[in-house]
């Protein structure tokens, strides 16, 4: 890897993490309330680092990500919930680290060379966001399911449709997002790489 090639990914590291810094700190940045729905775009940030950086340098901007999301589950919660189920790491980091690690290996490694780099990123940026949406979900399940159903006042045999909503919802709506965005931003930034 020459000099040259070396800055450009340490800059790019730094402003995507700052990115991520400010879209977790700033409302509506990295978190868009769209009527009963809130929608999450931060993932979007750590694919981008995945796809045009790699595995390492994904799973680093997911993991701010994730250390952000856990430290404010402490001092300054989102929800009345986040105290509960954002201090246990493996609920509010794992799955943002996991995040860059999936993209990053489903676009360079996993998709064949003869789809285009664009189906590729798309792809990536669906998974990279599936992988967010189902574990910060099952792991909310596995962990803390009576918590949260009685935050959500409602009975333990209704919690699992109601989590399955969220995923048809606001998942399904994030997917949708990261698998267009991902290679709109992607693209340029790994074009100035190369």
């Amino acid at each position: 890897m020459n000099k040259k090639n070396k800055t450009f990914r340490i800059v790019l590291l730094g402003m995507l993490s700052a990115i991520i810094i400010i879209q977790t700190t700033i409302p509506f940045l990295g978190y868009i309330p769209i009527g009963p729905l809130s929608l999450t775009i931060i993932q979007v940030t750590v694919i981008i680092a995945a796809i045009v950086l790699g595995p390492k340098e994904g799973a680093i901007v997911g993991g701010i990500w994730g250390l952000i999301t856990f430290i404010r589950a402490f001092v300054a919660p989102t929800s009345p919930i986040a105290p509960i189920v954002f201090t246990n790491p493996l609920i509010s980091v794992l799955p943002r680290v996991l995040i860059g690690v999936v993209a990053a290996y489903v676009f360079h490694r996993i998709l064949s060379e003869k789809l285009s780099e664009t189906v590729r990123m798309s792809i990536a940026g669906v998974l990279g966001s599936l992988t967010n949406t189902v574990l910060v979900l099952g792991l909310i399940y596995l962990f803390y399911r009576e918590p949260y159903a009685n935050f959500l006042e409602m009975d333990m045999d209704k919690l699992l449709p109601a989590l399955l909503t969220i995923v048809g919802t606001n998942g399904v709506t994030e997917v949708i997002l990261s698998g267009i965005l991902a290679p709109i931003i992607s693209k340029p930034l790994l074009r100035l790489r190369k």
